[in-house]
C-alpha cells in the first residue's frame, strides 16, 4: 500500500487541479458536492484525511473516478497498479476492507474494487449520481445487498447488477468472510 501522505498530497493536488480545470470556485464545488468549503480547503492543502463518503462526493461532483483523484502518477498511458499500491478506502471494525484496485474515465468514471467484509460488518453508501451502475461478483461468503431499503442475498459465485443512484449497502450476515469484486460506472457529468 502506498504511503498515506503520498495519497493525501495526491488527493489535494488532483482536486485542486480538476476544480481549476472545470472553472469551479471553492464555493461552487462545495455546492455541487455537499462538502463544506472549509473541508475542501483542508483537503486541497493535504491537511486532512477525508472519509470515503467525502471522497466519493467530490469525485462525483468533479465527474471523475476516485482512482483519478488518488492517482499520484499520471505519467504513463498504461496505468499498472501493483497490488501493494492499491488504495484501501474502507475498513470495518473487525478488519474488513474495501480496496480501490484501479479506475478509468470511459466516458465517465469506471472503478474496480476488491472488498473483504468480515462477519457482522457492513458499509452503507449514499446514492451516487443518477445513471450510476454497479456490478458485484461474490467470490466467497454471501452478500446482503441493500438497495433503496430492500435486501437481496447474493451467494458466492453469483453476480448482481443494479442502479446505484439509490442508497445502498453491503453487509456480511454470515459466519465466514465475504469477499467480492465490485465495478462502479458513473456517467459523465453534464457540461
Amino acid at each position: 500500500m502506498p504511503d498515506p501522505d503520498l495519497i493525501t498530497q495526491a488527493l489535494g493536488r488532483n482536486i485542486k487541479r480538476l476544480r481549476t480545470e472545470r472553472s469551479h470556485t471553492l464555493d461552487a464545488l462545495a455546492a455541487r458536492s455537499g462538502v463544506s468549503r472549509g473541508m475542501i480547503v483542508q483537503i486541497e492543502q493535504a491537511r486532512t484525511n477525508p472519509s470515503v463518503g467525502t471522497v466519493v462526493r467530490l469525485a462525483d461532483a468533479l465527474g471523475v473516478s476516485i482512482a483519478r483523484l488518488l492517482d499520484y502518477d499520471e505519467t504513463s498511458t498504461v496505468r499498472i497498479v501493483p497490488g501493494e499500491e492499491a488504495v484501501q478506502l474502507w475498513s470495518g471494525p473487525s478488519g474488513g476492507r474495501g480496496v480501490l484496485l484501479n479506475g478509468i474515465e470511459a466516458p465517465g468514471p469506471l472503478e474496480l474494487w476488491e472488498w473483504t467484509v468480515l462477519p457482522g460488518e457492513g458499509h452503507t453508501s449514499d446514492p451516487h449520481p443518477v445513471g450510476t451502475v454497479e456490478i458485484v461478483r461474490v467470490d466467497e461468503g454471501a452478500l446482503t445487498l441493500t438497495l433503496d431499503g430492500r435486501e437481496h442475498v447474493v451467494p458466492a459465485g453469483s453476480t448482481a447488477s443494479y442502479e446505484a443512484g439509490y442508497a445502498h449497502g453491503y453487509r456480511n450476515d454470515g459466519e465466514v468472510p465475504l469477499r467480492l469484486t465490485l465495478v462502479v460506472s458513473v456517467p459523465p457529468p453534464p457540461r
